[in-house]
């Protein structure tokens, strides 16, 4: 069955939405879609960085998306003004990862793959590296899910209850650039934090309690993959592109659905 690359395709990109899902709740929730968008841009230079030491772009890509987020979370409390601080990371880390790209010499790699993803190239190995890392993500999410959700609703509440906010954000540090490294070969860079972001806020509409979200959104990201890589197929368009147009779609209808309700 996975001789067929659709099938593969398909299977690796349900594999991100399942990752993506739960943590992108998160992201909404805490209004790090910023972070996200710097966390992401950051993997192009691991990329660089695996090829030129002939490792595994898995894990140049997560290792340096791990430092971003770190240092971006190290450096938020010391003076710096958050949004110009990821402005200024997020930018600086894909223009340094563009320009190791080119100084790469023999050997040959295709930047837009990179950049916006190349899912119907999937092989059998890194579907088991998606799937792999998306079963981490979910289990770490489930783990933390109650100490998470309650550092994420009020910082206060969460000290009075033991837990450690700082901690918990670093749980979540994790898991985002584990979800990075996986993303990489579905939709590329530029836009993972689309696929982090626009099936949790489509589902925000349509659920009643945090757990809700978390479902429907894999149930939106999941959908979107199927249908982004039909409409890919049947219209000859870029699959991760295609794949994020139905996720905004599916935002769209919802936020349709969300003000009739209120006008009704």
């Amino acid at each position: 069955m996975l001789d067929d690359f659709m099938t593969r395709a398909t299977l690796a990109g349900i594999g991100v939405a399942f990752a993506a899902a739960p943590l992108g709740s998160f992201v909404v929730w805490r209004r790090m879609a910023y972070f996200g968008d710097a966390t992401a841009h950051a993997a192009i230079l691991g990329v660089a960085l695996a090829l030129a030491l002939e490792m595994s772009v898995f894990t140049g890509a997560m290792a340096v998306a791990l430092a971003m987020a770190m240092t971006v979370s190290t450096l938020s409390g010391r003076g710096y003004a958050m949004d110009t601080l990821l402005g200024v990371l997020a930018h600086s880390a894909l223009a340094f990862g563009l320009v190791a790209v080119s100084f790469l010499s023999g050997i040959r790699i295709d930047l837009m793959a990179y950049l916006f993803g190349d899912i119907l190239a999937v092989s059998r190995g890194d579907l088991g590296v998606i799937w792999g890392g998306a079963a981490l993500v979910v289990g770490l999410i489930g783990w933390r899910w109650s100490r998470l959700l309650t550092s994420t609703l009020s910082p206060d509440m969460a000290h009075a209850a033991g837990i450690n906010p700082r901690h918990e954000q670093m749980i979540l540090t994790l898991a985002l650039a584990i979800t990075v490294a996986v993303a990489i070969k579905v939709v590329g860079v530029l836009l993972i934090a689309a696929m982090l972001i626009v099936p949790a806020a489509a589902a925000r509409p349509l659920a009643r309690t945090p757990e809700a979200m978390a479902l429907i959104a894999a149930g939106i990201g999941a959908a979107s993959a199927l249908v982004g890589l039909r409409a890919a197929y049947v219209l000859d368009t870029p699959a991760g592109p295609s794949i994020v147009c139905v996720a905004a779609t599916a935002f769209a209808l919802t936020g349709i659905y969300s003000v009739a309700r209120k006008a009704r």
